[in-house]
């Protein structure tokens, strides 16, 4: 449930940014959305067409990239995606741990018309 509010700011953001911009409304909001962010895009965009009613957003795509997380190896520092059951660095066989990659959550881009 903790979507709606984050969905609330990004139709706020959007209708912000046309009108900054001299835009007539939103044409399409690109976010890029980690696996890891703790957001679920598929409820963010339920909820974006329903809160985007009556703002310059309404009627506007909402589009996704998403990012899977990886591990940074302590050993070698290479990113790589965790395979099941092992830790291990494909690259060197040092140990993997959490890296920054795979908790992004931000707007990309705003398109307007």
């Amino acid at each position: 449930m903790h979507e709606l509010p984050i969905t609330e700011q990004i139709v706020k953001t959007a209708a912000r940014f046309c009108r900054e911009n001299n835009g007539r409304r939103v044409h399409k909001v690109n976010m890029v959305i980690g696996d890891y962010s703790g957001y679920v895009g598929e409820a963010i965009q339920t909820y974006f067409g329903i809160i985007a009613e009556g703002t310059l957003c309404e009627g506007a795509s909402l589009e996704f990239v998403k990012v899977e997380p990886k591990l940074r190896c302590t050993k070698c520092s290479k990113l790589f995606k965790k395979q099941p059951f092992t830790f291990e660095c494909p690259y060197c066989g040092g140990q993997g741990e959490k890296s920054e990659v795979g908790s992004e959550f931000y707007i990309d881009t705003i398109e307007i018309e």
